[in-house]
């Protein structure tokens, strides 16, 4: 059922709560602030607008950074007080560079059962590749990534290197942790030469695609 926007109900500041989530995981993104002008230009736009509490003012998600959310829907809870925006992202939602803003956990949560509620290693993968991405962009001080990068490719290569003969000696032994860990080692310094060269996880999808890997003919 669609709602007429004249009845959505802002509170007294004129601010109305909005829960973004990735269209197409349902994966919260971020929760932040709308008011009647910010809800104007996305609908308008197409694109996610807020307003800053802060700053009080207006900013278009995406506007310096570059990771601009397109709207797919828009909807209004049943106390027409709260909106849930459906988005795809063009890189993380977090100014960390965290693919979302709810990245940290709780102490004392440890002990919920979430046993077997992983996410698929192809979102995992993604999330690393836009932090990756986002570092190489900013180049901030202290991170081990920026480090890479300022060094350039002949040691990205040689941590490729490297990461690849300790992956291979922990298969040799019998310690599926310790393989685990190498073998990520290795995946996320992969990650940095695609971005280091300007590959994408899709340009290597598509490359599987090719092979015949989706439809098990490698």
């Amino acid at each position: 059922m669609k709602m007429n926007v004249e009845k959505i109900r802002f509170d007294e500041s004129g601010l109305i709560p909005v829960i973004v989530q990735d269209a197409k995981t349902r994966e919260v993104l971020t929760l932040a602030y709308m008011n009647a002008e910010s809800l104007r230009r996305t609908l308008d736009s197409g694109e996610t607008w807020f307003w800053s509490r802060s700053r009080s003012e207006l900013w278009h998600k995406g506007e310096t950074s570059g990771h601009t959310q397109r709207v797919v829907s828009i909807q209004v809870d049943c106390d027409r007080d709260a909106l849930a925006v459906l988005v795809e992202p063009a890189g993380p939602a977090c100014h960390t560079g965290e693919r979302t803003c709810f990245h940290h956990g709780i102490e004392g949560a440890d002990s919920i059962d979430t046993a077997g509620e992983h996410r698929p290693l192809g979102e995992t993968l993604e999330q690393l590749y836009a932090v990756v991405q986002a570092r190489r962009r900013e180049m901030p001080e202290g991170s081990y990534t920026t480090y890479l990068f300022e060094k350039g490719l002949d040691k990205i290569l040689k941590k490729v290197g490297e990461e690849s003969a300790e992956t291979i000696i922990a298969a040799k032994n019998d310690d599926a942790g310790e393989l685990a860990a190498e073998m990520s080692d290795l995946l996320y310094h992969l990650v940095v030469l695609l971005v280091e060269r300007g590959l994408t996880l899709a340009d290597i999808g598509r490359e599987l695609e090719r092979r015949g890997a989706s439809r098990g003919e490698a």
